[in-house]
């Protein structure tokens, strides 16, 4: 973690608020030095119209929560319906994110080729505006309670779980990425308002639309094999 100042607690305004403040905090941020893999800052990308980012600029902004804010903000884009290409990006590091977590991290740790992938900043605010609707209902029922389900010991647990919404993210199908992306939103969000009772509801809805999709894919395959089978 850099010195840049940490973000304000994300119970004092929701974590779409939080990650909305950061985002404003580095488009106003000095400008960059020109060498935008040497410097981690604000970009301005020619091609775009509006301000660049990297991962590594926002996790230097996260207080202790590390973990619940980073894997929120990667999990909002894939929330909105029959959206492709960036959840199938985000879902890398949301991975590394989830394995660390299994194997007993305290922090979030980003390789440099994360850390310094540049992030639409423009892109990110679109995404939060976009999802807040799905997440705001979790966001208000959000308190302390069954605080051993968020704790160290359980979060290698949690990690290991979460990496399979992660994974089927990473498809780029029509139902693999939208609830498995709640499921994950939902369980960051009790992650960082330290609620057992909202990390437990997120796996059961991603890692149990996951199970869904499998069985119903296995269903699918039988019946094409049998099919295939009688007519041949």
């Amino acid at each position: 973690m850099s010195d840049t100042p940490h973000a304000p607690r994300a119970s004092m305004k929701g974590v779409s608020g939080l990650i909305r403040e950061i985002l404003d905090n580095l488009e106003k941020a000095p400008p960059p030095q020109p060498d935008f893999a040497a410097h981690e800052g604000p970009q301005r990308d020619p091609e775009a119209a509006g301000p660049m980012t990297s991962l590594g600029a926002i996790a230097d902004r996260l207080d202790e929560r590390g973990f619940g804010i980073l894997l929120f903000l990667l999990a909002l884009p894939c929330v909105p319906p029959f959206v492709y290409v960036l959840p199938q990006i985000v879902s890398v590091p949301m991975l590394v994110l989830a394995g660390q977590m299994a194997m007993g991290r305290r922090a979030p740790w980003l390789p440099n080729t994360l850390r310094k992938r540049p992030v639409s900043i423009a892109a990110f605010r679109d995404v939060v505006d976009r999802s807040e609707k799905y997440v705001r209902f979790a966001e208000r029922l959000a308190h302390p309670r069954l605080r051993p389900v968020t704790g160290h010991g359980a979060a290698r647990i949690v990690g290991a779980l979460l990496a399979i919404p992660a994974l089927s993210i990473m498809v780029p199908f029509p139902g693999t990425n939208t609830v498995p992306g709640i499921g994950v939103a939902v369980t960051a969000l009790g992650l960082v308002e330290r609620d057992g009772v909202l990390v437990i509801a997120g796996l059961l809805i991603g890692v149990g639309w996951v199970a869904l999709l499998l069985v119903l894919g296995l269903e699918a395959a039988t019946l094409i094999k049998d099919w295939l089978l009688a007519r041949f």
